[in-house]
């Protein structure tokens, strides 16, 4: 996996766990026993045809007016999973981790996961996960941070 090799060669302190399989990040949050708003979800939409990495809590959705306006943006959708499969082709589909910087994207962070210790996300398959310190992810990755999401309603 393109995320644990890159973890390593960075020395930043980070565990690995295991669990069920999940396949949506609320699942994920339950089996890792850990707050929706501490579980870190990419999503991967096209602005204008350049695509981007979004990375919200697990409990959240993007407001896609809000994100199109904060990016300037002519138009915002969702990228379809061929592509998503095509980008991220050392993951399972729907396990990607939020970096997007090790695939060419550029990444941006809810405002939201910006005041939390601490997130976790899948490896890369749905059985694993990876939990590190926001400071470290935010050196890491250097997402610009917008306010793109709003809690989701059980």
């Amino acid at each position: 996996m393109r995320v644990i090799e890159f973890l390593d060669k960075s020395t930043v302190r980070y565990e690995v766990s295991e669990h069920a399989p999940a396949f949506t990040a609320q699942q994920m949050a339950a089996a890792e026993h850990e707050r929706g708003r501490y579980v870190a979800k990419p999503v991967i939409i096209k602005a204008d045809d350049k695509r981007i990495m979004c990375v919200l809590s697990a409990c959240c959705k993007i407001d896609f007016g809000r994100l199109k306006s904060q990016l300037g943006a002519g138009s915002v959708e969702l990228a379809d999973e061929t592509e998503i499969g095509k980008i991220f082709d050392d993951c399972e589909l729907g396990a990607e981790p939020p970096f997007g910087n090790l695939y060419d994207l550029p990444t941006v962070m809810d405002k939201a996961l910006e005041k939390d210790d601490h997130l976790t996300f899948q490896a890369g398959t749905h059985e694993k996960a990876i939990r590190m310190s926001m400071e470290d992810y935010r050196k890491l990755v250097e997402p610009k941070v917008l306010e793109f999401s709003y809690h989701m309603t059980s």
